[in-house]
């Protein structure tokens, strides 16, 4: 126990509560998710609804392919001895199933991570909206174009489909995540003092 109170003595205030603060974000956003959104799935259905038809929009109106299409299906399967029921929205290719947009894939924790972090960070009011909703939507934009980017490749180069959907492209969306985040703590307030962040 009292390496435990030499340990948090060490640990500077700001940081402290910058922890303490994500650890309240975590555990109220966990209870209204799991309480009230979950199974109602008022936050999922629409998000993975709005990624599918903002992926088949692009690939039909900005890309040479057409015939594009989505849908929204109720499904259940196995998964490492569990069954699940998940929700999810469908895209085809000429009637071909071409991609499976789960509503547990559809960007929604990310996005709350990314608010959780600006809320705890110290800064002005007004700039914590600025770039929650600067966040939202590019984090929104990089999600759409993640699916555009995987129904290319389960289109045209299929031997990279798996590589790019487990890695790359989690990579990638983490990664800019953590830029945006970077960008927004150029300089934080420690006691007062706007100190650069190296």
């Amino acid at each position: 126990m009292k390496k435990l109170n030499s340990l948090k003595s060490e640990i500077p205030l700001p940081i402290r509560l910058f922890l303490g603060k994500a650890l309240l974000v975590f555990v109220v956003w966990q209870i209204i998710y799991l309480g009230f959104f979950k199974y109602s799935k008022e936050l999922d259905h629409p998000l993975t609804t709005h990624v599918a038809k903002a992926s088949t929009f692009i690939l039909n109106n900005l890309t040479p392919m057409s015939g594009f299409s989505t849908s929204r299906v109720d499904t259940s399967w196995i998964n490492e001895g569990e069954y699940l029921f998940e929700e999810a929205s469908q895209i085809h290719h000429n009637n071909k199933l071409v991609l499976f947009i789960a509503d547990s894939c559809n960007g929604l924790e990310l996005i709350v991570l990314y608010i959780g972090f600006i809320i705890c960070m110290p800064s002005k009011f007004y700039r914590k909206i600025l770039y929650i909703v600067i966040g939202v939507v590019l984090l929104d934009i990089i999600n759409i174009f993640r699916c555009v980017g995987l129904i290319y490749l389960r289109e045209y180069l299929q031997a990279y489909f798996q590589f790019a959907h487990k890695y790359l492209f989690k990579i990638t969306v983490y990664a800019a995540t953590f830029l945006i985040w970077r960008f927004y703590a150029r300089k934080i307030n420690l006691k007062n003092e706007i100190v650069p962040v190296r």
